[in-house]
């Protein structure tokens, strides 16, 4: 007996993104209302582009742009003091006079060397400046220059420092050389300004480390991915957009100031059209492609052309970058528009830009993206953009067509390369990420107000009739909690434990932070 049809319940179209089936959609695969609401919403659009002129300052060779150093100017504040029988002449502190302060900014200078050495982040320390009280600190002429000052707080006035509205780090001593002031009062003369309460909306108590060059030193590495994140500029092909949320790029750009620039699918067509009549170009791309194909562990289970055409196209998008000055790009309609073009996917060109430093984002997601571009300028990694499935027994699988296969930034995973899903055309790799890796999660809601975080362990990377690069991740966090706490749609991830670096850099944001373990 065949099973009865219920002609009311609406089909699901075969698409990652199912939140523009109900939209009103144009002959070239895009929601016309998604593309000019993000389009108004968004950014300027890229002009003069003809692959003459992209194709003549050519990006291939070019690495991607790096990141900028985070900028720290050291602070050193303390006082000297005489004798006075029979009174009280001295606060707390092993600093009493010019001779303790002469060593103690030796002493400062030999760490501030230590955490340049061991970062694993750009970052540049200007000259220590060694101050007594807030007339000292107007007569320094470069703390313009810093994004972050690094107060080392042996004793003077520190609300001065708090004035100035930069991002500040009080380190106070106290087995690690000689014992500040601030070490005993930090708090209740500085952070609460004699109160019970919080003084500042710009400083908290997790601006406070006490001894532990380590605790200074991912504090900068939130801070460095913050700074290149917030202005950095991204090219949205075919407009940028969000899962179930317009109003997502204006967000993306007012929290992160992204410099959102739009290129059109007319125009990506003309390219397109134009590259493959371009002999050099098309060789190049086939050469490409070869060298790429005899890396180790990249097995070819699709056709032949489809990666041809993927080099092909992800050097059009390296080029679009360039004439953006800026390295990272994402894509919209990327279901279906691209592949009439290029006569492929470009799950396989966001793979490769991933590899080589860029960012390169599907779907043209700004819920997530912002996520992605704080967490790859964080961690100095590439991220991977994906759909979470239900959660359950500890596990959440994790899967899309278009992942790095450098995830820690050096190491080519195993890929096959085969097609991407949905369609069964193109070219997409089937990564296998490591098990065992530790990996950060995000999962950005909807408004742009809680990005739920998820530490997690990679079990297992199968290869079920989902998309094409999927990993099994075991968590220690409660199911139901994971499931009722887990807001929006696309999920970030990348190798390594960045819990505290997001914390501390959304706290700069109007986003909360909502780790659950």
């Amino acid at each position: 007996m065949s099973a009865p049809e219920h002609n009311h319940v609406p089909a699901v179209r075969p698409h990652c993104c199912p939140c523009c089936d109900h939209l009103e959609t144009g002959d070239d695969g895009i929601s016309r209302r998604r593309f000019l609401s993000g389009a108004a919403l968004g950014g300027v659009a890229l002009t003069g582009l003809s692959w003459s002129v992209l194709s003549a300052a050519e990006a291939e060779e070019e690495s991607a742009p790096k990141r900028r150093p985070l900028v720290v100017k050291p602070i050193f504040t303390y006082r000297t003091y005489s004798r006075r029988p029979q009174r009280s002449w001295r606060s707390w502190g092993g600093i009493e006079n010019q001779q303790r302060a002469d060593e103690e900014l030796v002493r400062i200078q030999g760490e501030l060397k230590k955490l340049k050495e061991t970062a694993d982040f750009p970052i540049e320390f200007l000259p220590v400046a060694a101050i007594r009280g807030g007339g000292d600190l107007a007569k320094v002429d470069d703390i313009d220059k810093a994004d972050t000052l690094l107060v080392y707080a042996a004793n003077g006035d520190l609300n001065a420092i708090a004035k100035l509205k930069k991002d500040t780090i009080f380190f106070c001593r106290y087995k690690s050389g000689p014992v500040y002031l601030w070490y005993e009062i930090i708090s209740p003369r500085f952070l609460r300004q004699h109160s019970d309460k919080l003084a500042f909306e710009d400083l908290d108590f997790g601006d406070v480390v006490i001894d532990d060059q380590d605790e200074i030193l991912w504090r900068l590495r939130s801070l460095c991915g913050l700074r290149n994140a917030t202005g950095s500029g991204i090219v949205a092909v075919g407009g940028p957009s969000g899962w179930s949320c317009r109003q997502a790029p204006d967000l993306a750009r007012e929290q992160f100031k992204l410099d959102i620039h739009t290129v059109t699918y007319k125009d990506l067509g003309e390219l397109i059209k134009a590259a493959m009549a371009d002999e050099a170009a098309v060789k190049r791309a086939k050469q490409r492609a070869d060298k790429y194909l005899k890396l180790p562990n990249t097995p070819l289970e699709t056709k032949r052309s489809f990666v041809d055409n993927a080099f092909l196209l992800d050097q059009i998008f390296r080029n679009l970058m360039k004439k953006a000055n800026c390295g990272a790009l994402t894509i919209n309609g990327c279901m279906a528009t691209i592949m009439p073009m290029s006569q492929t996917t470009a799950c396989l060109p966001l793979s490769t830009l991933n590899d080589d430093g860029y960012l390169a984002f599907c779907e043209s997601d700004f819920v997530v993206i912002p996520s992605g571009i704080l967490l790859a300028h964080i961690s100095g990694k590439p991220v991977f953009l994906q759909d979470p499935t239900y959660p359950h027994d500890g596990i959440i699988t994790l899967a899309h067509c278009t992942a790095p296969r450098k995830m820690d930034g050096k190491t080519l995973e195993p890929a096959r390369i085969v097609t991407h899903f949905e369609s069964d055309y193109g070219a997409a790799p089937k990564v296998d990420m490591h098990k065992g890796q530790q990996v950060t999660m995000i999962a950005p809601d909807f408004k742009a107000e809680r990005w739920m975080g998820l530490l997690g362990v990679i079990e297992d990377h199968p290869f079920h009739p989902i998309c094409r690069s999927q990993i099994d991740v075991r968590y220690e966090a409660d199911d139901d909690v994971v499931a009722e706490r887990m807001p929006g749609f696309h999920w970030m991830l990348a190798y390594g434990d960045y819990r505290r670096e997001l914390a501390y850099a959304l706290r700069r944001t109007p986003i909360e932070w909502d780790y659950l373990g």
